[in-house]
């Protein structure tokens, strides 16, 4: 996939763990978004944790595109309603992946659903990443 260079690593390699590291601080970001709104609806406002869980992911959803479009892939594109029903279509596929790993690790192997949750994101991380490198940013 990567050349190296007689100079060192190949820029391509270089710029692909540049964009990887710059959508991990992006998404960590979105996860304390994510953990916040779903820990102040669920504990706070008792809401159902499915519900709690969704707008959280909802909302960090929202705040990653936006940085991810300016910040990690410095995204150019003037179709970006187009670009974010991309991102967002992508982003359903992964709350959906998230919602599954949560449920069957809290009601199948019991986790305590923080647990469950962490263990949902680094899924749920990865699943976006490629999924947006390779398809919403792809000529970025």
């Amino acid at each position: 996939m990567f050349q190296k260079s007689k100079a060192g690593m190949d820029p391509k390699a270089t710029s692909f763990i540049l964009k990887f590291l710059k959508f991990g601080i992006t998404g960590f970001i979105g996860m304390i978004v994510d953990f916040g709104v779903t820990w102040l609806l669920k504990e706070k406002a008792k809401w159902n944790k499915y519900l709690a869980n969704t707008t959280g992911f909802t909302l960090a959803v929202i705040n990653n595109y936006i940085l991810n479009r300016i910040w990690t892939f410095k995204s150019t594109n003037p179709q970006w309603l187009a670009e974010f029903e991309k991102f967002l279509f992508l982003s359903i596929v992964g709350l959906c992946l998230n919602n599954l790993i949560i449920y069957l690790l809290t009601e199948k192997r019991k986790t305590n659903f923080y647990v469950a949750k962490a263990i949902a994101v680094v899924i749920v991380v990865l699943w976006n990443f490629f999924s947006n490198y390779f398809f919403t940013f792809r000529l970025n």
